[in-house]
């Protein structure tokens, strides 16, 4: 389960990419931009991650968020 503080670093690094981030759990997809869309997500289930560009920020935030 995330925590308060790792949706928040999330949500600004994904604020940070000049690209779209988005969110999908089942058939919801929410803009990971949106921290009332994310908190809105059941944290404790798998989530993928979708986005079409490079940020290194953005990367080291979602790697270490990231379970194998």
């Amino acid at each position: 389960m995330l925590k308060p503080a790792q949706v928040k670093d999330f949500v600004n690094a994904a604020t940070k990419c000049n690209f779209d981030v988005d969110i999908y759990y089942n058939r919801y997809v929410v803009d990971a931009k949106s921290i009332l869309g994310v908190f809105g997500l059941d944290l404790t289930q798998k989530l993928t991650v979708e986005y079409s560009g490079y940020d290194q920020s953005f990367e080291q935030v979602l790697n270490s968020l990231t379970v194998a």
